[in-house]
C-alpha cells in the first residue's frame, strides 16, 4: 500500500544510540537534578544561574555527537516522499536537523521541535527566539527588547508544546503515523496515535519494547532504532 500524508513522531529513543542521554533516569533525576529545579519556569526565576548550567552542559554535548542510521533513514525518507511528511520530535537536539542538512529533503517535508531547541534561546520579555549554540550566562541579556533576559528555547513543565496546531491539522488528514523511540506516556504526544486513529490512518510504533500504548497501533516493531528504522523505511512503498 502507498500513502501520501505521513506524520512521524520521535522521542528520545531514536537519539539514545548516538550518545544523546534520555534525560530522565530510573531514580527519577534528569542528569542529577530534580525537574522542579532544572525543567520549569519557576527554577529558572529562583535561580537561573543552575537553570543555564544544566543546559549549557547538554548545549556542549550535543559537539560530541552525531546523526545515526535511524536520522540517516528518516532523512532519506524525507527526500523522496512525494507527498506532505511532517516530522515531530519530542528532542531538543539537532540530530534530525543535522541528518536533513545533509540530504536535503522534498518539497512536502516540515520539522518541528514540539518542545524547543538546545541550540536557541527564547527573549523572556517578547518570545521571540533567535539562535543561540554557546553558553547563555545566569542574567544574559536579550538583544531583542532592553529589559529582557534570554532563557533556553525549551518547553519546559508547565508550559504548552509548540506547535501544537500544525500538529493536530497533520494528524487529522494523515494516511500513516509512526511513533519512533517514545513512551507514549507524556501529554499532549500520548494522544497523537488516537488522533491519527480517526482519520482512518495505519498507526505503527517502533521502540525498544512495547509500551503502554501498544493496544491503540495497528502494528508494533521492537529493536533497536538503528536497525528498527532504516527496515521500516526500506519497506515503505514511496
Amino acid at each position: 500500500m502507498s500513502y501520501h500524508r505521513l506524520v512521524i513522531l520521535t522521542g528520545a529513543g531514536i537519539s539514545a544510540e548516538s550518545g544523546v542521554p534520555t534525560f530522565r533516569a530510573d531514580d527519577g533525576l534528569w542528569m542529577g537534578h530534580r525537574v522542579e529545579d532544572v525543567a520549569t519556569p519557576e527554577a529558572f526565576a529562583r535561580d537561573p544561574a543552575v537553570v543555564q548550567d544544566f543546559y549549557n552542559q547538554r548545549r556542549r554535548q550535543l559537539s560530541t555527537v552525531h546523526p545515526n542510521a535511524a536520522h540517516q533513514a528518516l532523512a532519506e525518507l524525507a527526500a523522496r516522499w512525494e507527498g506532505d511528511f511532517l516530522l515531530v520530535t519530542q528532542n531538543v537536539d539537532d540530530l534530525h536537523d543535522r541528518a536533513h542538512a545533509a540530504v536535503p529533503p522534498a518539497p512536502g517535508f516540515q520539522l518541528i521541535h514540539m518542545h524547543g531547541e538546545l541550540l536557541k534561546a527564547c527573549c523572556t520579555r517578547t518570545g521571540r527566539v533567535c539562535d543561540w549554540p554557546g553558553d547563555l550566562a545566569a542574567a544574559e541579556p536579550s538583544p531583542h527588547h532592553p529589559q529582557g533576559r534570554l532563557r533556553p528555547h525549551i518547553v519546559w513543565f508547565g508550559e504548552m508544546p509548540l506547535s501544537l496546531d500544525r500538529i493536530e491539522a497533520a494528524l487529522a488528514r494523515c494516511d500513516l503515523f509512526v511513533a519512533i523511540g517514545t513512551s507514549g506516556a507524556v501529554w499532549p504526544a500520548a494522544g497523537f496515535v488516537q488522533l491519527a486513529r480517526r482519520a482512518g490512518a495505519r498507526t505503527m510504533e517502533i521502540n525498544l519494547e512495547p509500551t503502554p500504548g501498544r493496544r491503540l497501533f495497528d502494528e508494533g516493531v521492537y529493536g533497536p532504532a538503528t536497525e528498527t528504522v532504516p527496515a521500516f523505511v526500506a519497506g515503505l512503498n514511496v
